[in-house]
């Protein structure tokens, strides 16, 4: 059974025809105990039929650890969308729902090079000395959730600084208890600093400045 319905292949085809560049979906896998992957590895197979730039990747997790090092992957399902190099992007669990948005945001903006940061944000990531690491913890039926994780995923294209990850929280409970995720979205800025909702830009990079200055 389709994950996508013709509507949604329809809506995503037309979404997706200003790609310029190719872009590669790298997913990361395996067969048993894994939550979704079955069903992430189908959707980004239906996905691809949208548009002849997309190409697809597959690695199995526990046997293909030198790729999984490489990208620096250490849980599954895991997307690592991937243009003319590697940006840091990164979509850990299904990305349905309202995050579906998220990975086709991703896919345009590695493929066309466009991006909505700010010139002070800009400014700010040009600055950076350290390497920060954002995780944004979503559930696909929350619609704030795609605007925090596309401004981590944005920050993340503009900056080799920062790498940026989508977490949908029912795949990872584990996390979800270690972070005290009580609702979404939550960002964690290198493990130990948080933002709740989906914040704008400027109160992001405060938040960032605050976690360098203070690691």
């Amino acid at each position: 059974m389709a994950i996508l319905d013709e509507s949604v292949i329809k809506d995503t085809t037309k979404a997706l025809l200003n790609m310029v560049k190719e872009v590669r979906l790298v997913l990361f896998t395996q067969g048993v105990e894994c939550s979704y992957c079955k069903e992430t590895h189908q959707l980004l197979e239906e996905l691809l039929t949208t548009n002849k730039l997309l190409g697809l990747e597959v690695h199995q997790f526990e046997s293909d650890s030198d790729a999984a090092k490489k990208y620096g992957i250490d849980k599954i399902p895991a997307i690592a969308v991937v243009g003319e190099k590697d940006y840091g992007i990164r979509f850990y669990g299904i990305p349905a729902g309202y995050e579906f948005s998220s990975l086709l945001a991703a896919i345009l903006m590695v493929s066309t090079g466009k991006h909505k940061i700010t010139e002070a944000g800009m400014k700010f990531m040009d600055g950076l000395k350290k390497p920060v690491h954002l995780q944004v913890f979503v559930m696909p039926t929350c619609p704030y959730c795609p605007k925090a994780v596309m401004l981590a995923h944005q920050m993340a294209y503009f900056s080799d600084k920062i790498t940026a990850d989508m977490v949908e929280i029912s795949g990872f409970p584990h996390l979800t208890q270690k972070y005290s995720v009580q609702g979404v979205p939550r960002t964690v800025i290198n493990e130990k600093w948080y933002l709740e909702g989906a914040a704008p830009e400027a109160m992001v990079m405060k938040k960032i400045e605050e976690a360098i200055k203070h690691a």
